[in-house]
């Protein structure tokens, strides 16, 4: 580029030269022809110099790369179906979901009127509770409020943040219920961290919104607690279709909750590590009907080490204690209960069964529970304890209840008829019916003895119950249900329960309860 611009200027030196020297020449007088073609020839080079001028300042300006307009994010898409607002990217890589529940509970406890400790010897759970179990409260609880999101993240990344602010009896303070983080991109597997509820069962995993009764039966909760239950810390393995279903999992401790009388859970000198694992399939499944079956278990390896290295002697340095209340909460007084038992290992195992044909559902489970004790005395033997129950319902308005294989459980049924006063529809009813049986007894003895070196007096709860669920929507429901309640259970020590010696404790009572329920 620079020699083309070195020619050009010489050429125009040259054509001014060659003017110069004509001029000289010829003078002034007489104009030279040749002057009009130099003068031409002086216009060439200076349009081919600034012709040279552009191309240069062309070569060293830097490209411009001129790129297609790029087109705007696609909005997000909210939603409100059935309730539940809900918030997902345009690709569904993202969601997150609101999610709320409210369980307001209302009983009237008919049990016989407290009379004179001496005379009167109904008991609760604990030795120092003489006076709950005599007069049940008859009233109001939010057993359960809860509110949180869930959703999933870039495509295969679930989760779900939970607080509860229900409670037993009384409300606790807010804390934890579910928060956890899920793997779902090598399906049918997924793994899952943080605190939730380890699948242990058909109760156990059943969505609290779709609940026959308003509570489990309690030989389910006694078995699920053990190394699993609400709000377990927890990381599980699981897969499954709608024909089969397989999970494990490694459990620690549960979070601590700070309850209506401001106690606390106290940190233990070690967690405890458990185990559970769970397998079901569906032999039978058609449009009008469906049959599944399973089985689980649950051991714990090293039971929470809660006395730490200065328990007294005797003490129970790794307690685990077996207790469970009624099926319903607005009282929150155990009447059963093992007791805490020195232990170096424990163990469940579980049957379970559920059979649904067009509006009609039964479900059943056997629970068996083991506990190996630390250090025992001579002669002194590990516990057994069992329980079972069976349950059943029918959809008056034809529905049915949903089954969830996610989870290998049932949920409540869909709505088909909404209730509207304008279209004369009223929601979907329900009938229920249960029986339970919990026994905490090991070696218990004859009424009026002593108990043995390794009896075990935790009692044996049995309650029939009837149900009237109605469904006005997918969002509301009203509950009613009735318990015919009896405990068997003899006095485990004459001097801590304030009775005579192997005194009946237990007792029979009606109850009548209802719950009011919104969830979305």
């Amino acid at each position: 580029m620079r020699s083309r611009k070195t020619t050009l200027r010489t050429l125009w030196l040259a054509a001014a030269s060659l003017s110069v020297i004509a001029t000289a020449a010829h003078g002034q007088a007489q104009p030279d022809p040749r002057d009009a073609e130099i003068q031409e020839l002086k216009a060439e080079v200076r349009a081919l110099a600034a012709k040279l001028d552009r191309l240069e300042a062309r070569a060293n300006t830097p490209p411009v790369i001129e790129t297609p307009a790029q087109a705007p994010a696609a909005p997000a898409v909210v939603t409100l179906a059935a309730g539940r607002p809900s918030i997902a990217s345009a690709d569904g890589q993202f969601t997150a979901n609101l999610h709320g529940v409210m369980n307001f509970d209302a009983a009237q406890y008919s049990q016989a009127s407290a009379g004179p400790i001496a005379t009167d010897l109904r008991r609760g759970a604990a030795a120092g509770d003489t006076a709950h179990a005599r007069d049940l409260s008859s009233g109001t609880d939010f057993r359960r409020a809860r509110l949180g999101v869930d959703g999933r993240a870039f495509g295969d990344w679930d989760y779900d943040v939970l607080f509860e602010f229900g409670g037993s009896g009384e409300e606790d303070a807010g804390h934890v219920y579910d928060l956890w983080i899920q793997y779902s991109g090598l399906k049918p597997f997924r793994a899952r961290v943080g605190a939730f509820t380890p699948s242990a069962g058909l109760e156990d995993q059943g969505s609290t919104s779709g609940m026959m009764f308003l509570e489990r039966p309690a030989i389910a909760d006694i078995a699920r607690g053990l190394a699993g239950g609400d709000s377990r810390e927890a990381i599980q393995v699981w897969a499954g279709t709608d024909r089969w279903y397989a999970s494990t999992a490694v459990t620690g401790r549960s979070v601590g909750v700070v309850n209506s009388q401001a106690t606390g859970v106290s940190q233990p000198f070690d967690s405890q590590l458990g185990f559970i694992g769970r397998a079901g399939f569906a032999p039978f499944r058609t449009d009008r009907g469906l049959l599944a079956l399973g089985v689980h278990g649950s051991y714990v390896d090293r039971p929470a080490d809660v006395g730490g290295p200065d328990t007294a002697a005797g003490a129970a340095r790794y307690a685990i204690t077996l207790q469970e209340r009624p099926e319903l909460r607005v009282d929150g007084t155990r009447l059963i209960s093992t007791g805490a038992i020195n232990a170096r290992h424990a163990d469940t195992i579980g049957l379970e069964a559920a059979v649904q044909y067009g509006p009609l559902f039964l479900q059943s489970e056997y629970e068996r529970i083991r506990i190996e004790r630390l250090n025992p005395a001579a002669g002194v033997g590990d516990p057994t304890f069992h329980g079972y129950y069976v349950e059943g319902s029918y959809m008056l308005t034809g529905e049915r209840r949903r089954f969830n294989p996610a989870n290998w459980a049932f949920d409540g049924p869909p709505v088909n008829r909404p209730f509207s006063l304008q279209d004369g529809t009223w929601g979907a009813f329900e009938v229920a019916a249960r029986y339970s049986d919990a026994d905490l007894n090991d070696h218990a003895g004859a009424a009026g003895a002593a108990p043995s070196a390794d009896a075990v007096r935790g009692g044996e709860q049995q309650i029939w119950s009837a149900g009237l669920n109605w469904y006005p929507n997918s969002f509301v429901r009203f509950m009613l249900d009735y318990q015919d309640v009896t405990i068997h259970r003899l006095s485990p020590s004459a001097t801590t329960f304030s009775t005579p010696v192997g005194a009946e404790i237990g007792q029979h009572y009606h109850v009548v309860a209802v719950r009011s329920q919104f969830a979305f």
